[in-house]
């Protein structure tokens, strides 16, 4: 009686269901990854709690009453208002000190602290600005940082500081640009939870709500010169000149 010999075929396949490890990050985008989760954190302390932007007084006008209200006030900051503005400065800070352009700086610097609409506001982005620059120096100081600083010449407000310290460190623009906007819609959000007030449920279905709005903000910052500056939130920057006398008040903005 003869034995059949039955051929076994080896296969390198992965069995079903198992799924092949993803690729790794570089170092490199490990790092930036790292970083701008860092820096754009609610924990990174600049202070960003105590500000509203201008909500707290909104919430008592009465233009925000909901959660609806409020992610129509914020889409309209983010698209037409400060959110936008703030993403040409970052965009423009990262350029210039990408190539170390010192004039270029200084004179984004003086311009990007001209353009706050409000005392609070400036109060506000120039704290914050300060405190991330400080802050940066100390824990994440790399070459180079000290001297594109000294360029701005004393003016520093939150988006420039954003984008003169991603560049120095060498994070792309467009993650910093989506990280940065994210971070901002994110406090607005918190600040807006805590006035109305809002659930956790409801300021998290809120934030997935403004993602194409924020998405949709950072490609256009990323495009425009600053020519295109400008916005359309007339009623957002009444709302933080008349917070300076409002007289009962949670926030410093």
């Amino acid at each position: 009686m003869s034995i059949m010999t039955i051929p076994i075929r080896m296969t390198t396949s992965e069995p079903a269901g198992v799924v092949a490890p993803a690729e790794p990050l570089s170092a490199e985008q490990g790092a930036s990854l790292y970083r701008l989760m860092t820096w754009l954190s609610p924990a990174f302390p600049v202070g960003a709690f105590s500000y509203s932007g201008g909500i707290e007084w909104a919430v008592e006008a009465g233009d925000i009453a909901d959660a609806a209200s409020l992610r129509d006030w914020l889409a309209a900051m983010l698209a037409d208002g400060a959110g936008f503005c703030d993403g040409v400065f970052l965009a423009h800070a990262h350029r210039a000190a990408s190539l170390a352009d010192a004039v270029a700086l200084r004179e984004l610097a003086e311009l990007a602290s001209a353009f706050v609409p409000s005392r609070e506001r400036q109060l506000e982005t120039g704290a914050q600005g300060r405190a991330f620059i400080e802050i940066a120096r100390s824990a994440w100081s790399c070459d180079g940082l000290d001297g594109l600083v000294a360029a701005c010449d004393g003016a520093m407000v939150y988006p420039v500081a954003v984008g003169i310290v991603s560049a120095a460190h060498g994070v792309p623009l467009a993650a910093t640009m989506h990280a940065f906007l994210h971070a901002v819609v994110s406090n607005w959000i918190s600040a807006g939870a805590r006035l109305v007030p809002l659930g956790q449920t409801d300021s998290q279905r809120l934030l997935a709500a403004l993602e194409p709005v924020v998405i949709g903000t950072g490609e256009r910052a990323l495009r425009a010169t600053l020519d295109d500056l400008g916005g359309a939130t007339f009623r957002a920057d009444l709302a933080g000149m008349r917070h300076e006398t409002q007289y009962t008040r949670l926030f410093r903005s």
